[in-house]
């Protein structure tokens, strides 16, 4: 049997801060017990905490294509990946692979089957140090998303699609000028083309938007997979969201439009850079004002990994929450969102041994180790 003991941690449990002692065995938490034991792991009081579970990030994006025009080989990259999010103290892990852009010759086209098989390669040989599974970000208005996203359908990794439209002229890009200023810098489109590109787009999106929409809606409760709307602006995109049962909103641009999405039972999901640096780089709602009207669920690191630790603690600070309260955005309501709250998300006996040890300073935390499934991967 295969044990270990952390003790003298402030351990951050469902529904309460315990200073105690937690044992693993074989990869799962065998006990939680208040008090400190004197052999084990002594932790001087820091806290431990659920290893944390992301829905939706860049990352391996930024790691295949660190600078404009530079593909890493895409093996590296997915390792590289992985270490940035076990040291940020993701534990599992929804890696985003986009099927479809809005921007002609966009890598996006064409990276999605490789990523996917690096993932799935990857997971299957244990080279990773985290869990890994796969969320489709499917971009409605791309002619052939629905195509290719059937034929992942029944892929084991699966476990979220998201609609995605970012068209000009509405949701996360309702004013032009921040449509304009996002794809001349990250795509190089000149000033020269960036009109005719606008026009375009928009007429792709008449052709194929609503069409491809019914087809994924129709295929994902034919499968039994979650569901996601992104950048729902108006109460109307959430009632559209309502109607496909979806269950998870992501990044809601308005406050209207989280307020419709709450109050409709579905997931709030917003982002931990926005928290971290105040506000929105689209010009969106702020995160933060959703978080005090408690309107926010979940919560992502979008494309910066280190960004989902602080912003919790920055959580707990505004609000004046305790950690185990504030952790649950981040642990046991990602985990329920993507049907995993059976075996993490919490720190419950018989559930697996995923958490991390975190000094806290006052200034920003500081992540001390991520443990996977009782093993210590960073």
């Amino acid at each position: 049997m295969n044990e270990q003991i952390y003790t003298n941690y402030r351990l951050q449990l469902p529904d309460q801060e315990l200073l105690g002692t937690l044992v693993v065995q074989d990869g799962l938490i065998a006990e939680i017990q208040p008090g400190v034991m004197t052999h084990g792991q002594n932790g001087q009081g820091d806290y431990l905490i659920p290893g944390l579970i992301e829905l939706h990030t860049d990352n391996l994006e930024r790691c295949v294509s660190p600078r404009p025009k530079i593909r890493w080989p895409l093996a590296a990259a997915a390792v590289y990946h992985d270490r940035d999010l076990a040291s940020a103290g993701v534990t599992t892990v929804c890696d985003a692979i986009a099927i479809g852009d809005v921007a002609a010759g966009s890598p996006r086209l064409t990276n999605f089957a490789p990523m996917i098989d690096v993932i799935s390669q990857g997971q299957a040989a244990g080279r990773f140090c985290v869990e890994h599974r796969i969320h489709l970000r499917c971009e409605l208005a791309y002619e052939k998303v629905y195509e290719i996203t059937e034929q992942y359908a029944d892929h084991p990794l699966l476990s979220l699609i998201s609609l995605m439209d970012h068209t000009p002229g509405q949701r996360q890009f309702v004013r032009l000028d921040k449509f304009k200023e996002y794809y001349m810098g990250k795509h190089g489109v000149t000033a020269e083309q960036i009109e005719e590109f606008i026009v375009i787009r928009q007429q792709q999106q008449q052709i194929h938007a609503q069409k491809n929409r019914k087809a994924l809606v129709e295929l994902t409760q034919a499968k039994g997979i979650s569901l996601a709307s992104h950048d729902d602006a108006t109460v109307e995109h959430v009632q559209e969201a309502v109607e496909d049962q979806v269950i998870l909103a992501e990044f809601p641009t308005t406050l209207e439009a989280a307020k419709a999405a709450h109050s409709s039972g579905l997931q709030v999901l917003m982002g931990a850079p926005n928290l971290v640096l105040g506000g929105s780089h689209s010009g969106n709602i702020s995160a933060m004002e959703l978080v005090l009207s408690d309107l926010v669920d979940v919560i992502s690191s979008d494309y910066v990994p280190q960004s989902l630790l602080q912003s919790m603690f920055i959580i707990a600070h505004k609000t004046g929450k305790p950690i185990y309260e504030a952790m649950r955005l981040f642990t046991s309501n990602p985990a329920t969102t993507i049907n995993l709250f059976h075996d993490r998300g919490s720190l419950e006996v018989g559930k697996r041994a995923d958490f991390v040890t975190v000094h806290d300073d006052g200034m920003v935390p500081c992540l001390i180790s991520t443990i996977c499934q009782g093993r210590r991967v960073a």
